[in-house]
């Protein structure tokens, strides 16, 4: 008995110390089954005090009648499935008649208190059936990525959201972005973990940094084009604009509109031109977009302009090209001048990192998912990284990318420094380089050193 007591004890310490040092290793060994055993014992009880129960059908109740049986009590939803994941449970729910997905996904809080669990959110599947995500823990305070995820062409994992799933950046599916977010915010970061996720496939990386270069340039090595200033950007986007005419007159060239071809093989952009013909996809990352259009002069004025519409072609007509725009800023109003909000208009991807004031949120959410705008300003500046991601269809969710730090960035930009494209183009605007790449250096932070 002494032994099963000691046991006991540790098995309780364990438990302890991994909920405190390891959350991820404590819900894989105690967490699941006791979340999983707790909402199983509690489901109908907890759905009946939710209102997400229906009254037994007529049919049922006249077989009571019938069968001089007790009269059946409320329904709740069918549990189709339940499954654990590394960050919670997964149920899905086969809803009653006369319910509907709205009625779950506004109880979700009422759930997350009553299943004692860290969050709760839903989505409909189909018609019928919904989706229950709940996390255990607080997957967005410690930021890790699952081994493995679903990385392809022009679809790479940048964050994890507060479900505990992976956020990814589909460029096929979302061509353009913007991401705004106040100063150490965790937008560079960001940034960085893009251009590293970016970096092993095969596309041209452009990148326009205005300060001059600190960001962007210690990745140089896999950038096809480089400007640290207003003056260079301006004919850096007017040649991509010049590429993308040309691409333009390949996809022309090459449509294949004949009786005989089947209207799937009839091109219509350069994903559907055979893979040896297909020019190399660019994805153009602008760190501070403000830069771009602010002028005190006549002739800055007119460069202005000139960036900007620049800017606004490719967001217009880039995608059909395989041009993407990532376009970054801590605010992004009409007060940047004319052409801006046009612009916008074309960023279906939206990211807003801490916003100091309702207005900047509004910027990036006011005409998309307005009830995301409180959501963006209520981020605490002691989780830097934190961010709302939402696009044209109205969903956004809280995600966080994890601390991917400039030298990590610069390691596997070096690693992969001969996937670089050399597009005739952008020539000009290919950073110079002095010497051979250097091999990966240690990712560990400087020790300052003593007198």
């Amino acid at each position: 008995m002494t032994w099963l007591a000691i046991a006991l004890v540790l098995v309780v310490v364990t438990a302890g110390l991994l909920r405190w040092r390891r959350p991820t290793w404590y819900w894989m060994t105690f967490g699941a089954t006791l979340a999983a055993l707790r909402v199983l014992v509690r489901y109908g009880s907890v759905m009946d005090a939710c209102g997400l129960t229906v009254p037994p059908s007529r049919w049922r109740l006249a077989l009571a009648r019938a069968t001089n049986r007790p009269v059946p009590g409320p329904r709740a939803p069918r549990i189709l499935r339940i499954r654990p994941t590394r960050t919670g449970l997964v149920l899905r729910l086969k809803l009653r008649p006369g319910q509907d997905a709205f009625d779950v996904a506004a109880s979700c809080d009422r759930l997350r208190h009553s299943f004692a669990m860290y969050g709760v959110t839903s989505r409909e599947l189909r018609s019928g059936v919904v989706e229950v995500r709940m996390t255990g823990y607080d997957v967005l305070k410690r930021v890790q990525m699952p081994a493995k995820t679903d990385t392809r062409s022009m679809h790479v994992p940048v964050a994890l959201r507060e479900d505990g799933s992976v956020h990814y950046r589909d460029y096929r599916a979302v061509p353009h972005a913007l991401t705004v977010g106040a100063t150490e915010s965790g937008k560079s970061v960001y940034q960085r973990t893009l251009v590293a996720a970016l970096a092993p496939q095969h596309v041209a990386l452009v990148g326009i940094d205005c300060k001059q270069g600190v960001e962007l340039f210690p990745l140089a090595r896999r950038f096809s084009g480089l400007a640290d200033n207003p003056d260079t950007a301006a004919e850096l986007l007017e040649a991509l604009v010049a590429h993308m005419q040309d691409v333009y007159q390949l996809i022309r060239a090459e449509q294949r509109i004949t009786a005989d071809v089947p209207d799937a093989e009839i091109a219509a952009d350069i994903w559907s031109l055979p893979e040896h013909l297909r020019p190399v996809p660019i994805v153009v990352l602008v760190d501070e977009v403000a830069e771009l259009a602010l002028f005190a002069t006549k002739e800055e004025e007119k460069r202005r302009d000139r960036i900007i519409t620049a800017l606004t072609r490719l967001a217009q007509l880039g995608r059909a090209a395989g041009i993407y725009l990532e376009i970054c800023g801590q605010r992004f109003g009409s007060e940047l001048g004319k052409g801006i909000t046009m612009l916008r208009a074309q960023l279906t991807g939206r990211t807003a990192h801490r916003v100091n004031d309702e207005t900047s949120a509004n910027m990036a959410f006011g005409d998309i998912a307005p009830d995301a705008v409180l959501t963006a300003v209520q981020i605490p500046t002691d989780m830097p990284g934190v961010a709302i991601a939402a696009d044209s269809t109205g969903g956004w969710s809280r995600i966080r990318a994890p601390h991917t730090s400039l030298r990590q960035a610069v390691n596997t930009c070096n690693r992969h420094a001969d996937l670089t494209p050399d597009l005739p183009a952008l020539a000009p605007f290919r950073p110079a380089l002095d010497g051979p790449a250097p091999v990966d250096a240690p990712a560990v932070e400087s020790i300052p050193a003593t007198a």
